[in-house]
């Protein structure tokens, strides 16, 4: 036999920690690191955004809301989305430190179409 009690409490518990269901205060956590901006973005309706700026390049990444009932800083604080932030500074800075095969000594003016 099942317990229904603990099936009804699921099924409660379920239904309050559904995200989509609230609207949050949106927020914006700002902070340099390694040697580049670090911006991260509560969204109204529960999205997190991560952008990261680093010599002129700039990527971004989205996670779900975690923990909808716990602080935005308070998360950020414990690390909750350490591993979304650690992969795109490793992302950012693969692209600093890449170069390209087609433009290596080259500097093309914007308005002049590519000579062979």
């Amino acid at each position: 036999m099942f317990d229904i009690k603990s099936l009804l409490k699921r099924g409660i518990e379920k239904e309050l920690l559904d995200v989509d269901d609230y609207i949050f205060m949106p927020e914006s956590i700002k902070m340099m690191v390694d040697n580049g901006d670090l911006n991260c973005v509560l969204n109204s309706d529960g999205r997190v955004n991560i952008f990261y700026t680093k010599h002129g390049i700039t990527d971004v990444r989205s996670a779900a809301r975690k923990h909808a009932f716990t602080a935005f800083e308070r998360e950020l604080e414990h690390g909750i989305y350490d591993d979304v932030i650690e992969d795109l500074v490793k992302e950012v800075n693969a692209i600093i430190d890449g170069e390209s095969k087609y433009f290596r000594n080259r500097v093309l003016p914007l308005s002049s179409p590519l000579e062979p």
